[in-house]
């Protein structure tokens, strides 16, 4: 028998949330236009969220907001719910609107790497995010996506050159990612961040 499945838009998918169809503490996202529950978090997953959202807050300062579990507008068929993102201004920007343009976006993965590699990355790198990491708690490393590159000029497609994987897990004794993780530091920041204070936040990286 021949099954028939239905992509849905993420404009569509908004007006069912707005509608009540589905629950808040729903666990769903919205993945190139399949709606896809998300995986339990365990202890350790909730740990390194907190951990990673901890630190980002601390690297990235003022004018920089770090989101926990919220969602993303990416195009017009994603609306993911990454475990953290960064992006500017403060949490009243976003009250009609979910962000269009993180700077950072973080999965904590365990049993949804695969996805979290394939599909996600796809989606990420199709928006345009500069810098997508994965807190891979499976093999205790950090992989580090960025580099955006064209695979044709004449489509808009887009695919993450450079894939580094980071030794380190997050850190209960020091509150944050391990130093060997926090090394990699975000390409986008605010631009009035003077030099000295990069080179200052730099030296305190250095294990």
């Amino acid at each position: 028998m021949l099954v028939h499945t239905r992509r849905w838009t993420r404009p569509e998918y908004e007006r069912l949330i707005d509608r009540g169809v589905f629950r808040e503490d729903e666990q769903l996202e919205l993945l190139d236009g399949l709606l896809v529950v998300s995986e339990p978090q365990g202890d350790s997953h909730a740990v390194a969220v907190d951990l990673v959202a901890a630190a980002l807050r601390h690297a990235f300062g003022e004018g920089w907001l770090v989101r926990v579990h919220a969602p993303l507008a990416l195009g017009r068929r994603s609306r993911p719910e990454p475990d953290v993102a960064v992006v500017r201004g403060s949490p009243r920007d976003y009250l009609g609107a979910a962000p269009t343009d993180p700077a950072l976006v973080v999965e904590i993965s365990q049993t949804s790497l695969a996805l979290d590699r394939a599909h996600k990355t796809s989606i990420y790198a199709r928006a345009g995010i500069a810098d997508y990491w994965i807190v891979n708690l499976v093999d205790a490393v950090v992989e580090v996506r960025r580099d955006l590159v064209a695979l044709d000029p004449a489509r808009p497609r887009r695919v993450y050159q450079s894939v580094r994987a980071f030794a380190g897990r997050p850190d209960p004794d020091h509150g944050s990612p391990s130093l060997r993780a926090r090394r990699v530091r975000p390409t986008a920041g605010p631009a009035r961040r003077s030099r000295r204070a990069r080179s200052t936040r730099c030296r305190r990286a250095r294990p």
